[in-house]
């Protein structure tokens, strides 16, 4: 099953949240869905306006800064993925024939979901864990946006409720924010996610 996270224009370049080179997944993507997936599901950031994880909602605060919430830490963002709005739909190139399941997230006003399987206090469900098990799914390949925390946060709920997960690289794209230490939240999501055994592959190894 081909799972396909946030390919929104919120996320590309234009976008509010840009990823850089976040529209190159559209066609990788469309490439794995004519040919070795006859299965997907896919997600949507949907947010109502003024919601919790926008920098806009606090007052004095900067998008990509940090603060606590009740779930835990939580970044701050740009406005992005507006209920209804253009930039919230799926790509308009991407090829929908094959998704079977849309999966909308963060739309509580109050908490924010990066992953398709749990909002951010990481316990209440988006319901894809149960479709997926009716359904008798046993390995996920996860594509999109971004590689560092959408994806990443996606493939480490999955691992945990029992999934064969793999992520493929050149269809998906990071944010790249820096971290403590040195490298970037892609390179710490990458070794994360690694050592959670998640595996990492190129669309072209797809038979």
């Amino acid at each position: 099953m081909l799972g396909i996270v946030d390919v929104q224009p919120t996320f590309m370049p234009g976008g509010e949240l840009a990823v850089a080179d976040g529209d190159a997944v559209v066609p990788v993507i469309n490439r794995l869905l004519s040919g070795p997936f006859a299965h997907a599901f896919a997600t949507q950031d949907w947010h109502p306006p003024g919601h919790s994880s926008f920098a806009s909602s606090h007052s004095g605060r900067k998008p990509f800064e940090t603060i606590q919430m009740p779930y835990g830490p939580q970044t701050l963002w740009p406005d992005h993925g507006i209920q209804g709005s253009p930039n919230a739909a799926l790509h308009r190139d991407l090829t929908q024939a094959r998704i079977e399941l849309i999966v909308r997230k963060g739309f509580h006003q109050e908490i924010d979901s990066y992953s398709a399987f749990f909002e951010n206090d990481r316990t209440t469900t988006t319901g894809l864990h149960g479709w997926l098990q009716a359904r008798g799914v046993r390995r996920i390949f996860l594509a999109g946006l971004a590689t560092d925390y959408c994806v990443a946060y996606s493939a480490e709920d999955a691992v945990r409720l029992g999934y064969q997960v793999f992520v493929i690289e050149d269809a998906c794209r990071g944010i790249g924010l820096p971290v403590v230490g040195g490298g970037t939240t892609i390179d710490a999501a990458k070794r994360m996610l690694a050592a959670e055994g998640v595996t990492f592959l190129g669309s072209g190894q797809i038979a």
